[in-house]
């Protein structure tokens, strides 16, 4: 019975990336690969991270994204890839011409959408207009994977969630860290 109800959600999910097929062009082609490759390998955020890290009054910040994308990636891309084995849509309809290299690793949860939502939170935590730009970067990322056909609708929501809770546990280790080093001084 659970295999119906996986392969029915599946269907629901490939009829909404199937649908966002029809919008392609070449405009908005090249814009979405544009903003995924941001994504990729988390070079942007990471860039972020440093730079923020860089400057004395928002090193916290910055720390906080980097350790945030270190837990992310441990996270998504090292544990729960690997655990929930997931094909990506472009595996499963090969016939559907990808305008990016096809992923090699497992579709859930979408590691874009994870380290682009781990950072947005960590900015938002400190700065909440910032952060609020950086979500608005992170679901459009998160949309872009679905509109290139490497990820599934539940799989970027995944990625939401890994993203917020990286977040979250970063901000844990840091304000624990800073406590004890305050207690040290």
């Amino acid at each position: 019975m659970a295999n119906v109800h996986k392969n029915r959600r599946e269907k629901v999910e490939l009829d909404f990336l199937l649908a966002l097929q029809q919008l392609h062009n070449p405009i908005l082609d090249r814009i979405m690969v544009a903003i995924t490759s941001l994504g990729n390998a988390g070079w942007l955020f990471i860039l972020i991270g440093i730079v923020l890290l860089c400057k004395k009054n928002t090193r916290k910040q910055g720390g906080h994204i980097l350790l945030a994308l270190i837990i992310s990636v441990i996270f998504c891309n090292v544990f729960l890839k690997d655990l929930v084995a997931r094909s990506r849509p472009c595996w499963l309809m090969p016939e559907i011409e990808l305008l990016i290299n096809i992923p090699s690793d497992y579709s859930f949860p979408s590691g874009h959408t994870s380290a682009a939502v781990a950072a947005a939170v960590s900015v938002w935590m400190y700065n909440k207009k910032y952060g609020i730009l950086m979500l608005i970067l992170a679901i459009v990322m998160a949309f872009t994977r679905m509109y290139l056909f490497v990820h599934f609708p539940t799989d970027v929501l995944g990625g939401m969630v890994t993203g917020t809770v990286s977040a979250i546990m970063a901000g844990v280790v840091i304000k624990k860290f800073g406590k004890r080093k305050s207690l040290q001084q």
